[in-house]
């Protein structure tokens, strides 16, 4: 159930700093961190770890390559900057933290499946990623078979609220469910009575697209034309085609970097945002891919990310770690994934990856409300229970390893084909079940 206001009713919404730019830059490096090239691949049969030992091993397992590695340095740079904090804190069960990173790369490779074999090979007791929901769920046996935490920052298709699991996969992003109920009572409450979705079709793209349309036609608007396509496609004109067809007032895109190329086409096709309302989400949602385009391409085109609010000494830490970060988009839930998986193995006086999970849930909610590492660990060396609240939000996971309370930001590109720091507002909403 979404506890979220219907159409034309204010949700929890508040002006504030956006945490979202967009990016181009590598994370930079931390305490304890070791080279991905350290240890060499092993099959894909570890056996499950028994115990850990003494040391909290962190790998990654985030995009430098493929469709979503604009989202790479933000998200490595929210690691880094936690594991920072929490070794000049003191580290983990008296030690630093180590810190192994890999390429996830993207569904068109085997990028992923290589780099968790390495993980596991140095013995990471948790792993964070990927970003995309298609390239975790096709790791996530590998990862929990292993008995090691699987925590993606940034996954959002509605799938792994149920997914085979063993108690050992948790995300700080919110399921779609949220985004697309926001993006649907948006795009009606806008004035589209008739939309066009384009989705590409994968767990992500047309998961999010059910979501927008269920709610977009439960609030009386039409779905005129939906198009599920191969982002791997050569060009899009046939796609476009259809949708030029049916004339919709709004056209909602769902997609990752290929989105550029259908931009490209919409305008060749008569069919620019000037014209008719373009909507955007968190997976094409970028400052770096549409700069090029001519002067007002994107302009008044909004879209949707989850997360809320940043605030700037966040970023200005960010950047002390990669000056030349451009992009915060997943920074906060990177960030707030390595804090709940360390102040978790603290809770649990263990770095075992099944230990961790069991303490995951207890340190995100119903005790004493702390905001960074330092100020949680020390309550918890006091005995305190602890109720972190991060920079992504409150957290709080429920038994599927989601966070129950999530905000969705909605952003408006500008002339320069950018959208600013400064969100148009945050809708916050209840998940439960």
């Amino acid at each position: 159930m979404i506890r979220i206001a219907p159409v034309g009713r204010a949700l929890a919404v508040a002006a504030a700093t956006s945490l979202a730019l967009t990016a181009c830059g590598g994370g930079g490096d931390t305490a304890a961190q070791t080279s991905e090239s350290a240890a060499p691949a092993t099959s894909s049969s570890a056996p499950a770890a028994a115990k850990g030992d003494g040391t909290l091993t962190l790998g990654t397992l985030l995009p430098q390559t493929g469709s979503l590695a604009f989202l790479g340095p933000p998200e490595f740079a929210g690691v880094d900057l936690a594991l920072k904090e929490i070794n000049e804190a003191g580290g983990v069960l008296g030690k630093p933290v180590e810190k192994f990173d890999t390429d996830s790369g993207d569904t068109t490779t085997n990028i992923a499946s290589q780099s968790v074999d390495k993980l596991l090979a140095q013995k990471a007791d948790a792993i964070i990623g990927a970003a995309s929901s298609s390239v975790s769920e096709s790791v996530i046996d590998k990862i929990t078979g292993a008995g090691v935490v699987h925590f993606s920052p940034a996954n959002t298709s509605d799938k792994f609220t149920t997914i085979k699991d063993n108690g050992l996969y948790f995300r700080t992003a919110p399921p779609d469910k949220l985004q697309g109920r926001v993006l649907g009572d948006l795009v009606v409450s806008d004035g589209n009575d008739t939309l066009a979705i384009m989705a590409m079709q994968d767990s992500y793209g047309t998961g999010l697209a059910d979501q927008v349309e269920k709610v977009a036609t439960e609030a009386g608007a039409q779905v005129v034309e939906r198009v599920d396509y191969d982002p791997k496609a050569p060009d899009f004109s046939a796609d476009i085609a259809k949708i030029k067809a049916k004339n919709p007032k709004g056209i909602v895109l769902i997609g990752f970097e290929e989105t550029a190329k259908v931009i490209g086409e919409l305008v060749k096709q008569g069919m620019p945002a000037s014209k008719h309302k373009w909507y955007m989400v968190d997976g094409n949602m970028s400052n770096t891919n549409y700069v090029e385009m001519p002067k007002g391409t994107l302009k008044g085109v909004k879209g949707t990310y989850p997360g809320a609010s940043a605030p700037d000494t966040f970023r200005k830490n960010l950047l002390e770690v990669d000056p030349k970060l451009e992009d915060f988009t997943y920074a906060p839930e990177s960030y707030d994934a390595a804090n709940l998986i360390a102040l978790a193995a603290e809770a649990a006086k263990s770095d075992a990856g099944a230990d961790i999970a069991a303490k995951l849930a207890e340190v995100s909610k119903g005790g004493e409300k702390c905001k960074n590492f330092k100020e949680c660990v020390d309550l918890l060396k006091a005995g305190k229970d602890i109720d972190y609240d991060g920079i992504s939000g409150p957290v709080e996971f429920d038994d599927a390893g989601d966070p129950a309370v999530a905000t969705i930001g909605i952003y408006e590109y500008g002339d320069n084909n950018k959208y600013p720091v400064k969100a148009l507002e945050y809708r916050t909403g209840n998940i439960e079940g």
